[in-house]
């Protein structure tokens, strides 16, 4: 049997993240890179009529060409749990017992429900907009990077860093709600903690119980 010594340690998950920190609504990564993160609204495009595909078309072309910084879009599918409709609806079918053909009704209505979500998968899709700071606005070189990641250290004062990346990024925050509001589409930036529930359930694929740093 191996000593202790002998033993290799493994980083824990987190330490293997590019996340420093979740902090004054961004995501801070451990090379001195920042983002924002808004969420999106949707519209079903094939309900449109042709005319309106072609204004949102023509809307949205404009937006990418109007952009002078790098943006990211993140579509997030998961799949839905209608559980709690469901238990919805039998409870709703136990209060129509004095009116058996509603309840009737309710209970086939709940059982069509169940098995069309046991053959389709019934999925929630999630869409957001990533607005990156680049820690080579700071001033800092690939070569300094790559220091930095193997010290474990951020190039600059934390404090320094944040700052920086807000005077950047509300700029460009403001221009895309603009542009998308065009489209007739909402944007919300995510706050501190939508943003820590968000990267808990990308990288562990389950509802937030984290431990990760929450500060606001």
């Amino acid at each position: 049997m191996p000593n202790a010594a002998q033993i290799p340690i493994r980083a824990s998950t987190q330490e293997q993240l590019p996340i420093e920190e979740v902090i004054d609504n961004m995501v801070l990564l451990k090379d001195g890179s920042c983002a924002i993160v808004m969420s999106v609204s949707a519209v079903n495009f094939d309900l449109l009529s042709e005319r309106e595909q072609d204004a949102i078309i023509g809307a949205y072309g404009a937006l990418l060409n109007s952009l002078t910084f790098p943006i990211q879009i993140l579509v997030r599918s998961q799949k839905k749990d209608i559980s709690s409709y469901l238990d919805l609806l039998t409870i709703q079918e136990n209060h129509k017992k004095d009116a058996p053909l509603i309840a009737n009704m309710i209970r086939s209505y709940r059982s069509f429900v169940g098995e069309m979500v046991k053959k389709n998968n019934v999925l929630d899709k999630k869409f957001y907009v990533i607005i990156p700071f680049s820690a080579l606005e700071l001033g800092v070189t690939t070569t300094l990077t790559s220091l930095v990641r193997k010290n474990k250290n951020l190039p600059f004062k934390k404090d320094y860093i944040l700052q920086k990346a807000k005077t950047s990024l509300i700029p460009k925050r403001e221009h895309v709600t603009r542009l998308f509001n065009r489209i007739g589409l909402a944007t919300k930036q995510l706050d501190t903690k939508d943003l820590i529930k968000l990267c808990y359930e990308i990288y562990n694929g389950e509802s937030l119980s984290t431990g990760l740093k929450i500060q606001k």
